[in-house]
């Protein structure tokens, strides 16, 4: 017997992957099959095992990918065949997602199926452009309908003349291509043609617009701006309270588009803390790792491990920690093994890297370069005749090395992997970062500075206006060296210190 599939019916939110609920994304990561919309974040696809089977079902106002009968024969067929099945939506399943029809579908296929609630882009996707639905003393009372009926019914359900004045606030979902005929209705059926309304284009993306005027030339506006779906349509007094209330008033990052250049590995922390300041995180990685391991090199090494040759280990970076303990448990090593071997690291970053792996670094100098670490170390070890351990990068800045052995010290490196430019990223990233599609560009070592640089190429003037901003002195002194001017140096060289110097350089800044 086939064993029992089961389908999930997930709202993703409304157009930022990090407002998908948490029981939403573990669904997905566990995901045999997923029949994506198009409104659900693309991003939320990485989530995805690479073994799952991929299906867009996207619609939009002029083609389909699938109809929705064939949606529905999709999620029943593999449902059939004991798949783990999730069906992706934008917002919220049950909020004109057609998601109740989907579940009524496979519950008479007897197909099992459960709805994750995903936060509906209504109220959601107002946020984001700083439009609440409610609030005290202006709107007690909000409606949502949709703008886009079923084309085969033979009238409409929406009464627009009887809900002109039915609630205080008016939130119309996809009803931008009949804008014009809406706002008519609407104030044929009495609401005032000066009411405020908006129209917020993509919402809770980088791409968001928004474009306000009074409901009789709300249509016009559209048209001006070329507003297009997917777009929510306001109608209400709560639209004037957006001068005060726009995210980019309240927090220093929020709706700024931030490049993030580091490896898909470690970017995910720093994407997570600007996703929560409320920016729009948009990852391009620059660097990424190849393990570089000689075989002879690293059986001398255990060797000489083992025997207490080593008086210190000195790490440059996360990376070398992570790749060097990796290493340790392939060869059967226990890190009790390293006995009084005592610890350098190069930074905060390396420093709690390390403590994740319950070992806590001798010396940290305050200014995080492979330089001041040679230095520190020296101070701890004059006249010892034991040697010094640097796992590293193959291309690793060698200064940490060049002053341990100005100095006489007996230094082994350990070359663990090699950091090297990624796959070439597509034509749609490049084409957001060419078309001055960012606000800050972050860089967390030389590395990623060089690469972006060579991966843009004759583009690199598309840097012009965006502002710059490197984790320390080095990767600073690189930027510079290549022709972009660092606006921001974090005085803490970690990934925490970055984020802290964006927030104040822009509260400082902001003209609020």
């Amino acid at each position: 017997m086939t064993d029992l599939g089961h389908v999930w019916l997930v709202g993703s939110g409304p157009g930022d992957p990090g407002w998908i609920t948490d029981i939403g994304g573990k669904i997905l990561r566990d995901a045999d099959v997923v029949v994506f919309d198009r409104l659900a974040p693309k991003e939320l696809l990485t989530f995805v095992p690479d073994s799952a089977i991929v299906i867009d079902a996207g619609k939009s106002p002029n083609q389909q990918k699938l109809s929705q009968d064939e949606i529905h024969e999709t999620l029943i067929s593999y449902g059939r065949l004991g798949k783990k099945v999730v069906r992706l939506k934008g917002g919220d399943p049950y909020v004109f997602g057609r998601g109740g029809e989907e579940a009524k579908i496979l519950a008479e296929a007897g197909i099992p199926c459960t709805v994750v609630p995903g936060i509906t882009s209504a109220i959601a996707g107002l946020s984001a452009a700083g439009i609440p639905v409610t609030y005290r003393g202006v709107a007690v009372s909000f409606s949502v309908v949709t703008g886009h009926e079923d084309p085969t019914k033979p009238s409409e359900q929406a009464n627009w003349r009887k809900l002109a004045t039915a609630t205080d606030t008016l939130v119309v979902l996809m009803g931008v291509d009949r804008i014009d005929l809406i706002a008519e209705q609407l104030i044929a059926g009495g609401r005032d043609p000066q009411s405020p309304s908006a129209l917020v284009q993509q919402a809770a993306t980088s791409d968001q617009r928004v474009v306000t005027a009074p409901l009789s030339e709300i249509a016009q506006a559209a048209a001006d701006h070329a507003i297009r779906s997917p777009a929510l349509f306001v109608i209400g007094d709560v639209v004037n309270l957006r001068s005060e209330l726009n995210p980019s008033r309240l927090a220093p990052l929020a709706g700024k588009r931030v490049l993030v250049t580091r490896s898909r590995q470690q970017a995910s922390i720093f994407v997570e803390s600007l996703r929560a300041e409320g920016a729009f995180p948009i990852v391009l990685p620059t660097i990424e790792t190849e393990r570089r391991v000689d075989d002879q090199q690293l059986s001398a090494t255990v060797e000489n491990l083992l025997a207490g040759k080593y008086e210190w280990i000195a790490f440059s970076s996360a990376v070398a920690v992570r790749a060097f303990f990796e290493l340790l448990i392939e060869q059967n090593i226990d890190v009790r093994q390293l006995g009084d071997i005592q610890i350098g690291a190069v930074g905060k970053a390396t420093s709690e890297e390390l403590r994740s792996y319950m070992l806590f670094p001798d010396i940290v100098p305050e200014n995080s370069t492979g330089e001041d670490l040679a230095h520190a170390i020296l101070t701890r070890c004059v006249g010892s005749e034991k040697s010094i351990l640097l796992p590293r990068a193959e291309n690793a800045d060698p200064a940490l090395f060049n002053v341990l052995n100005e100095k006489g010290m007996h230094v082994d490196e350990l070359t663990l992997y090699l950091s090297v430019p990624p796959a070439i990223p597509s034509d749609e990233m490049l084409k957001v970062i060419r078309s001055g599609g960012l606000d800050i560009a972050t860089f967390t070592s030389s590395s990623t500075v060089k690469n972006l640089v060579r991966i843009l190429g004759d583009d690199r003037k598309c840097l012009d206006d965006v502002l710059i901003a490197c984790i320390g002195p080095t990767t600073a002194s690189t930027a510079r060296d290549l022709g972009l001017e660092p606006d921001i140096v974090a005085k803490e060289h970690s990934i925490n210190g970055l984020l802290q110097a964006l927030r104040i350089y822009h509260w400082s800044n902001s003209t609020v």
